[in-house]
């Protein structure tokens, strides 16, 4: 019987090395300082906690479909003439349009940001604050839909993650 030599595994994750622990611990904390997950936004807001204001940036009519109760509704395109009427500078702005596939909620933090203000981008949007499980509001009253198990854990209990 003849030796063969083992067989080459070549790692498509590591094709491109990972990054240096300092590298990617500054690029880590550098997004959390541009993005909040529905979770945590959903607690700031049951817990009443002090320093945010969450701007849904769509259309009206997706106002109307469904939106975040607490929310400030400024499509994306007023952002300028309104929000120095209605948003104090002293608060932290956290945008979000319709989810993941949307980036409505990017253009509308660059406003924001143009404008002098300190902007966060809710991911996934009003897509996972429904699939997550939480009450949002439509035009015909209050609605909640049950957890989506891809997204949150079944019993409405947080991750933890």
């Amino acid at each position: 019987m003849s030796a063969t030599a083992p067989a080459t595994i070549d790692s498509a994750v590591l094709s491109v090395p990972a990054a240096e622990p300092a590298v990617a611990a500054a690029h880590f904390e550098a997004r959390l300082a541009f993005e909040a997950d529905v979770s945590d936004v959903r607690a700031d807001l049951a817990s009443g906690a002090p320093g945010i204001v969450l701007v849904d940036t769509r259309s009206a009519a997706a106002w109307d479909q469904g939106r975040i109760p607490g929310a400030l509704h400024i499509p994306t395109g007023r952002i300028a003439e309104l929000a120095p009427q209605l948003i104090d500078p002293a608060l932290t702005v956290v945008t979000y349009c319709w989810g993941p596939g949307c980036n409505g909620a990017t253009r509308a933090a660059l406003v924001f940001a143009r404008l002098g203000y300190r902007v966060k981008e809710m991911l996934g949007g009003f897509e996972y604050w429904v699939r997550e499980g939480f009450a949002h509001d439509t035009a015909n009253g209050t609605e909640q839909r049950p957890v989506d198990d891809l997204t949150a854990p079944r019993s409405g209990i947080a991750c933890a993650c």
